[in-house]
């Protein structure tokens, strides 16, 4: 479990580049090292060449393998104006296996030379050139066992190697402890607020409230905490909604009795002898079986979703009609609106022909209404043809006026329920019931144009097969 957390695979991962550094650092550690001991062994071979030198050549014997001994070399060569001279020699166990010029050296021959150093098992015997301390010669040359360099190097790189792991973990486990404070313990922090939110998310009092001081976490934090009090209130207007759905449907069931009782009233009208109330009788009894309709399905659905529509081939023109003749006819007295048609009378879609008549009903009602509240005469104007939509074959409906056009607030939410309405008392439901319902048809309604000329709506519908 331990290592499935994200300090812990942060530690290892720590452990893993440091050694990775550390051992970046090992070969040209131990190079050097070497290249050291070779020099401090030619300096040691040039002090004993410079005593026999200084002694006129009266040290030999015991006394000249004693430097030797010391110098650790078995002779000593040096070369002085141009003259290349033995100065001190003692016998070679075996022949020598390689020369090394540190005149001419380079760190990555330096780095070659020492790793065939430290993988050969067994010491040998080479010869090494450089130049001699203070300028006494041209160049010195001495023959050595790397018996004891071999072993000294082993010694180093061990104390390399324990230093490198003993660094790494103090590094590691520092960058854990950091890790820990800085970034797992904001992000448990965060992940305990999301749980206690999850509990009760219509609490605002459980909104995560930002608090770190890293830039990162905190905008995490703030996101959170925008996302949080958006969902809070979207859940608390759902409750509103179901709590406004259940009066709905209480309402709708005192209002279908009164209905029925007024379309009763309304097919004695039809009996009545004036010609204007024969006329104006079919419209008012259509009008409030629609009403009766609409309360019977809100009832039986208890909410504020639409019945699944009744789908058949259904003949536009005669549902357009209807609902300019119902609008005409509620018309304010004194106002000036013309209706403009351009129907195709034979185009036909596949559509609920009730709920069709109630979202031309809105959009038209909407235009009449926004004339009416200039004072000044106006048109509506509605048109159908067909149309394709991503490449489908259907009918559009197209509804325009000559009003004021919509406000910005109704621009902004305009198919939202509740978020404004397009005109002033409007609370914002008729163009959301609208959209669903063409949604439920498989079409589109949208905004077309909405400014100082007036307002034009498209509704789309799959054509009838």
């Amino acid at each position: 479990m331990l290592l499935n957390s994200l300090s812990a695979r942060f530690l290892w991962l720590v452990v893993i580049f440091v050694m990775l550094a550390e051992v970046l650092i090992f070969v040209p550690s131990v190079s050097r090292f070497r290249e050291d001991y070779l020099l401090a062994r030619l300096e040691r071979a040039q002090i004993a060449s410079l005593a026999l030198l200084a002694s006129d050549g009266s040290i030999a014997g015991e006394l000249a393998s004693e430097l030797l001994e010391n110098a650790g070399v078995f002779n000593v060569v040096l070369r002085r104006d141009a003259v290349r001279e033995l100065i001190l020699a003692s016998p070679i166990p075996a022949q020598i296996d390689a020369t090394y010029d540190l005149r001419e050296a380079t760190i990555l021959s330096l780095m070659r030379d020492v790793l065939v150093e430290m993988t050969v098992s067994e010491p040998r015997i080479i010869r090494v050139i450089g130049d001699p301390v203070q300028e006494a010669g041209l160049l010195i040359e001495i023959t050595l066992d790397t018996g004891q360099l071999q072993t000294e190097l082993w010694e180093y790189g061990k104390r390399i190697l324990l230093l490198s792991l003993l660094i790494s973990g103090i590094t590691a486990l520092l960058l854990y402890l950091s890790i820990q404070a800085f970034v797992v313990a904001p992000m448990r922090r965060v992940i305990r607020s999301m749980a206690d939110y999850a509990e009760a998310p219509q609490d605002v009092t459980r909104i995560l409230a930002p608090q770190s001081s890293i830039r990162e976490l905190r905008e995490a934090e703030e996101a959170l905490r925008g996302m949080q009090t958006e969902l809070t209130g979207l859940l608390r207007q759902k409750e509103r909604l179901a709590q406004l759905g259940g009066s709905v449907a209480r309402i709708s069931h005192d209002l279908r009795n009164m209905l029925t009782t007024a379309s009763i009233l309304a097919d004695r009208m039809e009996m009545s002898d004036d010609p204007r109330v024969k006329r104006a009788a079919p419209k008012l009894v259509g009008s409030l079986s629609r009403a009766i309709n609409l309360c019977e399905s809100t009832l039986a659905f208890g909410k504020a979703e639409e019945p699944p529509p009744k789908l058949k081939r259904l003949r536009l023109s005669p549902v357009i009609e209807d609902v300019i003749e119902n609008e005409k006819l509620a018309l304010v007295d004194g106002a000036e609106i013309t209706f403009l048609t351009d129907l195709k009378p034979d185009l036909h879609a596949r559509a609920d022909g009730e709920q069709i008549f109630r979202v031309l009903s809105n959009l038209v009602r909407n235009a009449r209404q926004a004339i009416e509240a200039t004072k000044r005469p106006g048109v509506i104007e509605i048109l159908s043809k067909p149309a394709q939509q991503d490449g489908q074959p259907g009918v559009a409906i197209r509804i325009g006026d000559t009003g004021p056009g919509l406000p910005p607030k109704a621009r902004e939410h305009l198919f939202e329920a509740f978020q404004g309405g397009a005109r002033k008392g409007g609370v914002g439901l008729g163009l959301a019931i609208s959209a669903e319902l063409v949604r439920g048809h498989g079409g589109r309604l949208e905004l077309i144009r909405s400014d100082s000329d007036g307002t034009e709506f498209r509704i789309w519908l799959p054509a009838a097969e």
